[in-house]
């Protein structure tokens, strides 16, 4: 789970660069929000993190229920 939360880590922290550095050539489709609105942003940032989250905490979970044995004999 910590190197799918590291990616997301990751990616959210360049996407919240590039989504400054042109804000301004997208103002034109940001409707009732200003350019650089950190509760917009923050927002995005947080579902975001929410939902990598669950996808990266079910397949870790699911893998701690396999005995290690089994997995051992089919190798």
């Amino acid at each position: 789970m910590r190197q799918g939360m590291i990616l997301v880590t990751l990616g959210c922290a360049i996407g919240l660069l590039a989504t400054t550095a042109v804000s301004q050539a997208m103002i034109a489709l940001l409707f009732g929000i200003s350019r650089l609105d950190p509760i917009a942003y923050c927002g995005a940032i947080a579902l975001l993190a929410a939902v990598s989250a669950v996808a990266c905490w079910a397949p870790a979970w699911r893998a701690t229920k396999v005995d290690p044995m089994v997995v051992l004999r089919y190798e």
